[in-house]
């Protein structure tokens, strides 16, 4: 197990931390949830910097990181859609195409086909997610509409992604 490996599996312990922030009557749990998700954001670009410049990217931190990422941003919008901060409607969306991208890339990497491993635009849209998070959570204006923008790249980007899988897995037959 390397240190890239380790600091993804230490993002999973994150998720229940946040929870219990974001739900707790502790003074000024938005900054301290905040600081969870913030931390998590910080130790998924280090590990992917310390995976590049010392080449120990792997099949699993490449299944593993996107994971991550995603349930992270799975429970931090569950925990927004239970204190209605956003709408059932964005919550599902979000739940839907991040629900349907674990399971599609669980299903494929059992059965021996690669994953693809996270682009400029993915990335993007992972900070712009950030972005909408701060600005949900913090209820600023403007807030749901940035998020619905985010929402319709994240969409984008997921085609865009099923056109990478498709095309490195027919190199691969």
């Amino acid at each position: 197990m390397n240190v890239p490996n380790l600091l993804t599996l230490f993002r999973f312990v994150l998720i229940p931390l946040y929870l219990f922030l974001f739900f707790s009557d502790l003074p000024n749990r938005m900054y301290w949830a905040f600081g969870v998700i913030l931390l998590a954001g910080l130790t998924d670009v280090v590990d992917g910097y310390l995976a590049r410049k010392h080449r120990q990217v792997t099949q699993l931190g490449i299944m593993l990181d996107p994971l991550a990422d995603k349930l992270m941003m799975l429970s931090v919008f569950l925990s927004l859609l239970i204190s209605e901060r956003i709408s059932i409607w964005a919550g599902v969306a979000i739940v839907l195409r991040d629900v349907g991208m674990i399971v599609g890339s669980a299903f494929f990497h059992l059965r021996g086909k690669r994953t693809v491993p996270a682009n400029a635009l993915g990335k993007l849209t992972t900070f712009l997610f950030y972005v909408a998070l701060f600005l949900l959570m913090f209820e600023l204006p403007f807030a749901q509409s940035f998020l619905w923008g985010v929402i319709a790249l994240s969409f984008v980007t997921t085609l865009i992604y099923l056109f990478q899988f498709k095309m490195i897995n027919q190199r691969l037959m």
